[in-house]
């Protein structure tokens, strides 16, 4: 399973390239539902980014800020920060350089 309980208050989730991305965020959904945690999306495999990840994406994103916990993206592509870019969404996700960096973000803001 992609989703890890890296903490109390934080989930850590090794995203998969598409089609296996879909079910990691649904998966990452769920687990977010049943608590109050932080998240990590690791996009190191992740070559490509469809328009309904990145709505399932911005709900994921809408949901946390709603429950004042983070949600972090890290190790993305150069072609998927692109499109962060090109759609503007840079300034909308928190984008960490890697796991260690976005983990060590969770820990000094502790939410």
């Amino acid at each position: 399973m992609p989703v890890e309980k890296w903490s109390d208050s934080v989930l850590l989730v090794h995203l998969a390239d598409d089609p296996q991305f879909t079910d990691d965020l649904e998966d990452l959904e769920e687990a977010l539902a049943a608590g109050e945690s932080n998240a990590v999306l690791d996009f190191a495999p992740v070559q490509g980014i469809n328009s309904s990840n990145l709505a399932r994406l911005l709900k994921l994103r809408k949901q946390q800020v709603q429950r004042n916990k983070q949600l972090i993206v890290c190790n993305i592509a150069s072609n998927v920060h692109h499109t962060f870019l090109v759609t503007g969404l840079d300034n909308v996700f928190e984008i960490s350089e890697n796991v260690a960096t976005a983990l060590a973000t969770l820990q000094m803001t502790r939410h």
